[in-house]
């Protein structure tokens, strides 16, 4: 295995840790202003700079955001979310200490599964080619217009489908994993830097929508399915549209369980919790 994947795999491990800390600032943040809303963009923006606490979350996640472009310049994009995915247990875990609450017996399965995840892919990583293809640009333009499209039909579907924060956090996690297969995308150079447009787009809608999945979703809901589908939907388009090899044997195995250990412990952890004593706001 390359030094360069190594390093961008620590990078994607960093990354993943400052963005769930950041989440949880933001959480706090948000929960406690007014309610945010699509319609009125400009309000909701300025409520969000008006809080300090949401300023420093969101240096946070800007920062650990800069990893992660650094990571997916020297590692390939599946094995970089792979890493990130684990994020979701820190979250967890990060989450629980923050609230003053002990873990959930589902909780601590799905933390233990995405640190499984974790260890397996590092085993496999002892094994297999490295690099990927460019990808065709007609497959990849269709991939991203059905993931925004799917976003956009959870985020206008009916309000039932939006309680507790979980069409906000599945929505959020569509845009952001665009915006991660752009980045990827981008970092390739040359002509494909124009997907840093819809890189940025992609970012901006994922952040508001989270935001508004906060006031009315604990942390670890919201957030929690984001992350499953941040990760989950560039893991296959790496192999599907970037043709990322995975090796063959028993690391191959091993690499599939990773992935698969990952997504399950995230899909755990993101479940929505019961209903707290606070009441939740109203988000259009």
């Amino acid at each position: 295995m390359h030094v360069s994947t190594i390093v961008g795999l620590i990078l994607a491990l960093a990354s993943t840790t400052l963005i769930s800390l950041a989440y949880l600032r933001e959480h706090g943040a948000a929960a406690g202003l007014p309610a945010l809303s699509l319609k009125r963009p400009l309000r909701s923006a300025k409520l969000l700079l008006s809080s300090r606490e949401w300023l420093v979350g969101f240096a946070m996640e800007t920062c650990g955001f800069g990893l992660y472009v650094a990571a997916l310049a020297l590692a390939e994009l599946a094995l970089v979310q792979s890493v990130a995915a684990g994020g979701v247990g820190i979250l967890a875990v990060a989450s629980a200490r923050f609230g003053h609450r002990h873990l959930t017996r589902r909780e601590r399965m799905g933390a233990a599964l995405a640190v499984t995840g974790l260890a397996l892919l590092a085993i496999s990583l002892t094994g297999g080619q490295e690099g990927s293809a460019q990808g065709a640009l007609g497959e990849i333009a269709l991939w991203l217009g059905a993931t925004v499209g799917v976003a956009v039909l959870v985020v206008t579907s009916n309000r039932a489908f939006l309680k507790h924060g979980v069409g906000y956090g599945i929505a959020g996690g569509l845009f952001f994993a665009a915006g991660d297969i752009c980045t990827k995308l981008a970092t390739a150079g040359g002509a494909r830097l124009l997907f840093a447009l819809p890189l940025i787009a992609g970012y901006l809608l994922g952040t508001s929508l989270l935001q508004i999945g906060y006031q009315s979703g604990a942390a670890l809901t919201v957030a929690g399915i984001a992350t499953l589908l941040t990760n989950a939907v560039p893991i296959a388009a790496g192999t599907v549209l970037l043709h990322e090899s995975i090796p063959t044997g028993a690391l191959g195995v091993l690499r599939v369980l990773a992935f698969a250990a990952v997504t399950a412990g995230a899909i755990l952890l993101a479940r929505p919790e019961p209903a707290r004593s606070q009441s939740p706001r109203a988000a259009a």
